[in-house]
């Protein structure tokens, strides 16, 4: 972390403590393109943490409450944030409007660099008068460099472990073929079952002719809402045109699934919906879906495909383990940690 840019110079939100190593200063637009940028270059950083992303939300339906925290040699850490009511009053919290929250931390951070973080970020939330803090952290595989420092130095500090789901995580092999091979045999006679059924899979525009399949889908499996309104999906596909994708397949001209991806940083890309029509499900194009999604991911230089979470407040959904496992995917933990104050 040598020589870390810094984002501010002004003034910090309270008077720094003699034990406190960083000025906590409350994010205002005028950060907004060194807010990205510094994301852009951090060790965890996220499309989910930028304000580009983060400003789709329309104003009053969070009060953001984002932090910059400032160190000696530069900026130490970001802390995308809101205010949210729980027990015990306002708590500062991962901004709700994203999937990941969390430090935001510069590559190369230290244990001790860790620990004052979250000390300092205690400090600040008790003298400036918050209930509680929670946060929601990228899986360990969102760092460019792996490091749970910031995990173990939430945990000396107090902070328990409020939710851990869990996502699927598949590592990308050197080849597709390579992954392929880790497909179970039913997942591979499904794939060709696919190409030999005549479905094609290309990239998409046609979000409204997809989402109307993803509400039919969650209506139908789990009666909920997607967490995006079609108009929310069509700004971000637009904001994010490189990021944002759909990759659909079709049946005679007809799409009958698709996913939208989210290339979140260099490391991952996450399977955000994934749904198809249930009329043609016979045709197995989600199997094709993931297997040219694999090829993608693999040709754009990427190490993991986040196939999402299988749990929902700790419970799994056995059947959806059962299918991203049958890609070769196995479970990590994507953890929401709190401390009351």
């Amino acid at each position: 972390m040598q020589g870390t840019p810094s984002l501010t110079g002004f003034r910090p939100l309270i008077s720094r403590p003699g034990t406190m190593l960083h000025d906590i200063i409350r994010y205002t637009p005028s950060y907004g393109e060194q807010w990205d940028d510094f994301v852009r270059s951090s060790n965890n950083g996220t499309l989910f943490h930028l304000r580009r992303f983060l400003n789709y939300h329309p104003p009053g339906r969070y009060t953001d409450h984002s932090l910059i925290l400032e160190g000696p040699k530069g900026t130490g850490a970001l802390f995308p944030a809101a205010l949210q009511q729980r027990a015990g009053g306002k708590w500062l919290s991962s901004h709700p409007g994203a999937t990941f929250g969390g430090l935001v931390t510069p590559v190369g951070l230290s244990f001790q660099q860790s620990d004052a973080l979250v000390a300092d970020l205690i400090a600040y939330a008790r003298q400036a008068g918050f209930g509680g803090i929670r946060l929601t952290l990228p899986p360990t595989i969102y760092n460019r460099r792996l490091s749970n420092y910031t995990d173990a130095a939430l945990l000396r500090h107090g902070f328990t472990y409020d939710r851990r789901e869990i996502s699927s995580i598949l590592y990308l092999e050197a080849t597709a073929e390579a992954n392929l091979a880790k497909f179970t045999n039913a997942s591979r006679r499904a794939l060709r079952k696919a190409e030999n059924g005549g479905i094609e899979v290309r990239s998409s525009d046609d979000l409204a002719d997809y989402y109307a399949i993803l509400l039919r889908n969650l209506k139908r499996r789990h009666n909920v809402q997607p967490t995006h309104s079609l108009a929310e999906l069509q700004h971000l596909a637009g904001l994010f045109p490189e990021d944002i994708r759909l990759l659909a397949a079709y049946l005679d001209r007809r799409m009958i699934a698709g996913i939208v991806t989210f290339s979140t940083n260099p490391e991952v890309t996450l399977a955000y919906y994934i749904s198809h029509d249930e009329a043609y499900q016979q045709y197995r194009a989600v199997n094709l879906l993931f297997y040219r999604l694999i090829e993608q991911a693999i040709a754009a230089g990427t190490r993991y495909l986040d196939f999402g979470l299988f749990t929902i407040a700790g419970a799994p959904n056995r059947g959806l383990a059962r299918f991203k496992e049958s890609f070769g995917a196995s479970g990590m933990f994507r953890d929401t940690l709190s401390l009351a104050l």
